[in-house]
Parts: C-alpha cells; sequence; structure tokens
C-alpha cells in the first residue's frame, strides 16, 4: 500500500477498508509514515468523514496497538463516564467516588485541558503528590480496592491514540466527530467497562455548539458502542454558562470537595447525580431515577462517597492534608458590572480562554500550569445586577498573566434589561 493512495482515497470521499486503516495507523506507529502525512490524513477525515465501519476498525486498530483492562473473571459492574468539555466541569471528580460508595467499579482514563476546556488530570495534579501515572495492572488493582481511580492515558492504554491526539490538537481536526468518536470510544472500551454515560456539552462553550451537532456525535458513539458491546446512555447539558461556582485548577478540587460534603452548588449537583442515575439503572442498582437519586444523596449524607474520595487520592499518593494552604493564590481581581440589570449571556467559550492566559490551560506545549489560578463566578446567568456589584472573583501567582485575563473576562458577560435563563439539561437518551 501507498500512504498518498489512502489519503487520495478519504480525500475523494471513498471507503476505506478494515485492512487499509489498520495498515496506515500501524505505519504511522512503526514511524514509516510521517507527521505531515498523518497530518494529511486527518485532514482528509475531517472534511471527508467516516462511516460507522471505518470509525470500528479505526477504534479497533487503537485498542489493539495496546493493552485492555480485564474484570472478565470477576462479577463486578464496572461503568465509566465522559464528558465532551466544558468550563467548571468536575462532574468526574464527584461522580466516580458517589459511584465507587455504592458498590460500582470505575476505572477512569481522563484528559488534560485541550483548546479552551479544563483538563480532570490537571485539576488532580493540583494535589501534591498525585499519581496520575499508573501502569495497568496497578491501575486495576487501584480499582478493585477501592471501587475507582483515575488516571491518564499511559503507553499501554491505545498509544496510536495518544499519538493522533496530539496531532489533531496541532492541526485543528480536533471537532472532527469521526475522530471524536474514535479517541473516545477506544478508551472506554480498553477501560473493560459494561457501559458509558456521556455528558455532550452544547452551546457557546463547547465543541458542539447546537443539539442537532451533539446529537450526530451522539448517534455515532451509540453504533460504535454497539459494534463493541458497550452500552452507551447520553445527557446533553448546557455550556452556555459555566458548571459551578468554580473554573480552575486546585479551586475545582476545593470545590468538588465541598459537593462530596453536601454543600455543593445546584446546577453542579443536579448534572452529577442525573449522570450517575444512568449507570445505575443499568447496573440494576436502582430500579428509577427516584431511586437513584435517593441512593447518591445517601451516600453524600452519610460522608461515604468524600471517604472513597480521600482514600483514591491517598491510594495514588495525593496529599490533601496542607492542599489548601499550599495553592493559596497571590494575586486577586474582580470584574464588576458596568451598569444595572440582569446577566442574560456569558461567552463562555472567551472564559474558557481568559482561563488559558491565566495559568490554568496549556497555551503553549510546553505551557507550566498554575495550580493556585481559577475563576469564581459570583453571578450566574437571570441574576439581578446593580452597577458596580462584583461579577467575578479572578485570582493566580502571576499579576501580569492576571492583568491580561482580566481583561479578556470584561468582554466575556453581557447585562440587559431582560431576565433570561438557562436549561441545565438541554436532552437525554
Amino acid at each position: 500500500m501507498v500512504p498518498s493512495n489512502l489519503i487520495a482515497k478519504k480525500r475523494d470521499g471513498k471507503r476505506l477498508s478494515k485492512k487499509e486503516i489498520h495498515w496506515f495507523i500501524n505505519s504511522f506507529l512503526n514511524k514509516e509514515i510521517s507527521d505531515s502525512q498523518m497530518s494529511s490524513f486527518l485532514m482528509a477525515i475531517f472534511f471527508r468523514g467516516m462511516d460507522i465501519k471505518e470509525i470500528s476498525s479505526l477504534v479497533n486498530i487503537m485498542i489493539e496497538s495496546g493493552s485492555k483492562l480485564d474484570f472478565s473473571d470477576s462479577n463486578y459492574f464496572i461503568a465509566d463516564k465522559h464528558s465532551t468539555g466544558g468550563i467548571g466541569d468536575k462532574t468526574s471528580l464527584i461522580l466516580t467516588p458517589i459511584l465507587g460508595a455504592l458498590g460500582i467499579k470505575v476505572p477512569m482514563i481522563a484528559g488534560r485541558a485541550l483548546a479552551f476546556t479544563g483538563g480532570t488530570i490537571d485539576k488532580l495534579e493540583s494535589i501534591a503528590g498525585f499519581q496520575s501515572k499508573q501502569s495497568l495492572k496497578k491501575f486495576k488493582s487501584l480499582t478493585i480496592k477501592n471501587n475507582c481511580a483515575i488516571i491518564c492515558q499511559s503507553d499501554e492504554i491505545c498509544p496510536a491514540d495518544q499519538k493522533i491526539y496530539k496531532l489533531r490538537d496541532l492541526t485543528a481536526t480536533i471537532p472532527s466527530l469521526p475522530l471524536i468518536t474514535s479517541s473516545i470510544m477506544s478508551k472506554k472500551i480498553s477501560e473493560g467497562i459494561n457501559t458509558l454515560v456521556l455528558d455532550i456539552k452544547i452551546g457557546n462553550g463547547a465543541f458542539m455548539k447546537t443539539l442537532k451537532e451533539g446529537k450526530a456525535l451522539a448517534k455515532m458513539m451509540k453504533k460504535t458502542g454497539n459494534e463493541f458491546n458497550l452500552k452507551t446512555d447520553f445527557i446533553f447539558s448546557s455550556m452556555d454558562q459555566p458548571l459551578g461556582k468554580y473554573a480552575g485548577l486546585a479551586c475545582e478540587i476545593n470545590e468538588s470537595i465541598d459537593t462530596l460534603s453536601g454543600n455543593g452548588p445546584k446546577d453542579l449537583i443536579e448534572l452529577t447525580l442525573k449522570l450517575g442515575s444512568k449507570i445505575l439503572i443499568r447496573s440494576g442498582i436502582a430500579s428509577n431515577i427516584k431511586n437513584a437519586l435517593a441512593l447518591q444523596k445517601s451516600v453524600i449524607k452519610d460522608g461515604s462517597a468524600l471517604r472513597r474520595f480521600k482514600t483514591m487520592i491517598h491510594n495514588q499518593g495525593g496529599d490533601l492534608c496542607h492542599f489548601k494552604k499550599l495553592n493559596q493564590p497571590k494575586y486577586t481581581n474582580y470584574i464588576t458590572a458596568k451598569k444595572d440589570g440582569y446577566l442574560s449571556k456569558f461567552n463562555t467559550e472567551g472564559i474558557g480562554w481568559s482561563l488559558v492566559e491565566l495559568g490554568c490551560g496549556y497555551k503553549f506545549k510546553k505551557s507550566k500550569l498554575d495550580n493556585s489560578s481559577g475563576v469564581e463566578f459570583i453571578k450566574k446567568i437571570g441574576d439581578q445586577i446593580t452597577r458596580g456589584e462584583k461579577i467575578y472573583r479572578i485570582f493566580n501567582s502571576n499579576r501580569e498573566k492576571l492583568e491580561v485575563a482580566s481583561k479578556l473576562m470584561e468582554e466575556t458577560f453581557k447585562i440587559t434589561d431582560q431576565n433570561e435563563s438557562v436549561k441545565l439539561i438541554i436532552d437525554e437518551s
């Protein structure tokens, strides 16, 4: 086979066979195909797409490029949750120990910040000593021991996806639905799970701007899951405003702990428990949504979910004893309203890019993150505002970056005479 011929075939909108896709990916892993040729291949997929058979072939070779977790020798119910990325989205940090406290095993492979969206692994690594890199053997043992563990993608799990993912970020092919599907589903199938719930973010702070786009992605993921006997459920949630009261690094860990202690913001609790309910019903632990919500609230109330979270952190080397003290920001600024009215709109993507400037994300390939950095959302959409009232509290440990981010944040909200509202959960399936 000739690489340029396969690139041209996809460029012209023709279907690639499983053999062709496997050969191309294997040749890339063996360094027989260059980064530039793979970049061209990704761009051809971006513009021409892939059908389910092609996506399944891509998922299959990504899985085969590494190793899989295997729980087939047990009767455990194994589940996971994935979000397509947003601002202030810390549901993984909260839901994982809740499910663990209810007897479900959750072996979660999470990601780092991507473009304007935050990363679960970056947030966890704001905890001193936390080890996100674990061998596959250790990952399985941590999951069995505490019912939950969260790690970053390793060289053992879908290394093909790991290499391709880096090129996608550099070549502006991140939004491709077939590439999103193959990346997510290959890692999740490699976890050896029984069921997966996907939180597909919709709105101006998401990669999927419309529900139509989100449903197209869900359809593709469901069909791909079916090819591998993986049961999938979907929640379509709004990212027209940030989730919860905080977005950043250490501040999101603090908010997760508060939520597991029973003091979380309403929107964050609502979405987290809704996602968990899908898994609990699939597992048979809960018979209906009312029962599932009650079970999750009970493990928050009795403290077992929080204990499960703290044990997970401890098992992976993290130290929460001096966490708040170590991540105290040096500088703080407030963004205030310039007129009376109602907070009617956020530019949530703009907030995300401001967070990158602040130190929460990767502006450059080797950017060093500032664990103390973040934003507190003092007001949310629908709140009545008086001129001079505080909208955001912005904080980090680099004054220059704080000033740049503050200027950007001033342009990320709109005050009008209209009292608007945002529906958090747009749809589900």
